[in-house]
């Protein structure tokens, strides 16, 4: 079973989402039988490398709302991030531009490590409040997973995989896809957002049902 999934490190949704294919993965005891490919998106292709705005801030302006509301729209987020067992810390983040963590996703996966380090990705950003926009951050991150620490400078350091991580953004559109996570499975089925573990589960087992009698 193949498994597409387009998303953004800088997607809280992204990394929830993440945590329920998981877990139907787990449930069902299908872990050996699905292989998983991470596609690259950006929410925000223009987000700056360096701002002095918090993310509450950057979401207050966006949505043309108060602060108030982009903190309680995080604390919301976090609550239902704890409820996958992921401790976000939605005022330690550090908005920057995705642009290069999703190079070195395609990297990741020239090395066989694009699981690994897109788990890396998410936390260091979600929850361990790293500057991912930064290449040293980058690199050091890239290191916790053994990524070759050669190539990983050869890459932060060049453009390689910018044609990679435009191909998937541009397969996406195709696709129709205009927010994430989106799933796709067998190339056949489309899982759009989060879903409830629950669904994933429903939709995996169908899968897995029409490609035993397909044998």
């Amino acid at each position: 079973m193949n498994i597409e999934v387009w998303s953004d490190i800088a997607c809280p949704f992204c990394y929830i989402g993440k945590r329920h294919l998981e877990h139907a993965i787990d449930e069902l005891g299908i872990s050996d039988e699905v292989t998983i490919t991470w596609k690259s998106f950006q929410l925000d292709p223009s987000a700056p490398l360096k701002t002095d705005k918090s993310l509450a801030e950057i979401l207050s302006t966006k949505y043309g709302r108060d602060l108030a509301w982009a903190k309680d729209m995080n604390e919301n987020v976090k609550k239902t991030a704890a409820g996958v067992g992921l401790a976000y810390n939605m005022d330690g983040i550090i908005p920057t531009n995705s642009f290069d963590s999703h190079r070195l996703i395609h990297l990741a996966e020239t090395e066989n490590k694009q699981g690994e380090m897109k788990e890396a990705l998410l936390a260091a950003y979600f929850i361990e409040g790293k500057d991912t926009g930064d290449k040293k951050t980058l690199a050091e991150i890239a290191a916790t997973v053994g990524l070759n620490e050669k190539r990983v400078q050869e890459v932060l350091n060049s453009n390689e995989f910018e044609q990679a991580v435009k191909a998937d953004i541009a397969q996406a559109q195709s696709y129709g896809i205009s927010g994430v996570p989106f799933f796709v499975i067998n190339k056949k089925y489309g899982i759009s957002g989060a879903q409830p573990t629950k669904h994933f589960v429903e939709t995996l087992k169908k899968v897995k049902d029409e490609e035993s009698v397909s044998k």
